[in-house]
């Protein structure tokens, strides 16, 4: 059995993906183009690995890029609601303006809890960019630091999504698109 074979459906395809980076890039070299200090780009780990680096190729502005790790599922596919930072930034962003690229959004958890952190650390502003936001799963509500702005590719329906960085308990992260993984996958 093939890679693909355990996926249910295509929801974003890998170029509708890439035109939709390309427009979010974009939009942030517009909104931080004016600003004197370079912003600081902080991927979360694992997951937005793939995203990560397509979206900075396409900010044309001066940046600075650094990884944190916020552990919260596991080999699941349900958030533990408790998320703890594993792996820290090891760039200093006090006074700084930094954008949270993120793979998805949904619970709210891990985003409140990585705003907090990064606010504690004297972050100037905090944006957050995501390549998908699930609304329907928020339970907690996180406020964005200073002028920081959201920045979402798709608001994702209720499905469990895999793929472009993605997992369910590790895999499928290589495949080139968004699709929803088979239910007989993960039960």
């Amino acid at each position: 059995m093939e890679l693909n074979d355990h996926i249910e459906k295509i929801l974003w395809t890998e170029k509708q993906i890439s035109e939709r980076v390309s427009e979010l890039g974009s939009q942030i070299t517009r909104d931080f183009k004016a600003q004197p200090v370079a912003p600081v780009v902080v991927g979360v780990a694992t997951g937005a690995f793939l995203f990560l680096a397509d979206i900075v190729r396409k900010i044309h502005l001066p940046i600075t890029v650094d990884f944190i790790r916020v552990d919260s599922y596991g080999s699941g596919t349900v958030s533990s609601g408790q998320p703890t930072i594993s792996f820290d930034l090891k760039v200093d962003v006090r006074g700084k303006h930094v954008v949270v690229v993120e793979d998805i959004v949904d619970t709210g958890s891990t985003l409140s809890c990585l705003i907090d952190h990064l606010k504690s650390k004297g972050a100037s502003s905090v944006s957050v960019c995501t390549l998908l936001d699930k609304p329907t799963k928020r339970k907690i509500h996180f406020e964005l630091v200073g002028e920081g702005k959201y920045y979402c590719g798709f608001e994702c329906p209720d499905y469990f999504v895999v793929g472009y960085g993605l997992d369910m308990a590790e895999l499928y992260r290589n495949l080139p698109y968004v699709g929803v993984l088979k239910p007989e996958m993960y039960k």
